[in-house]
């Protein structure tokens, strides 16, 4: 059987005024290809996505002061915790970044779906 060719669509979407969580779930729909009629979850047929004005993104609630991210190095005491506010001002795109990386799948995919996603 021959293989069908694969047709990527490119995405534009404006940060502003838009919330961190609202925003992830449509920009993973769109990295999956879950808004597509011909979706099969073993084949990655995701589109691009770039994502600009990411710095006047909106946070709802205390989220901005009160989450923390950890990485934990496998050592006994190598747990290490950065709150998001210290992420966000750092580099604003991590934050997204995060959150979309969380909402796909942890497949062999994820890689490929997650290179398709461009900050701004």
């Amino acid at each position: 059987m021959p293989k069908k060719p694969i047709h990527r669509n490119r995405h534009e979407i404006d940060a502003t005024d838009l919330t961190i969580g609202r925003l992830s779930t449509r920009i993973a729909t769109l990295l999956r290809g879950k808004h597509k009629a011909g979706y099969e979850p073993h084949i990655d047929e995701g589109d691009i996505v770039s994502v600009t004005n990411i710095s006047k993104i909106r946070f709802s609630g205390k989220k901005l002061a009160q989450k923390e991210y950890y990485r934990y190095s496998g050592y006994p005491g190598g747990l290490k915790t950065k709150k998001m506010s210290e992420v966000f001002s750092e580099k604003p795109g991590d934050v997204l970044k995060r959150a979309v990386k969380q909402m796909l799948p942890p497949t062999r995919l994820r890689d490929g779906m997650m290179k398709r996603l461009t900050v701004k």
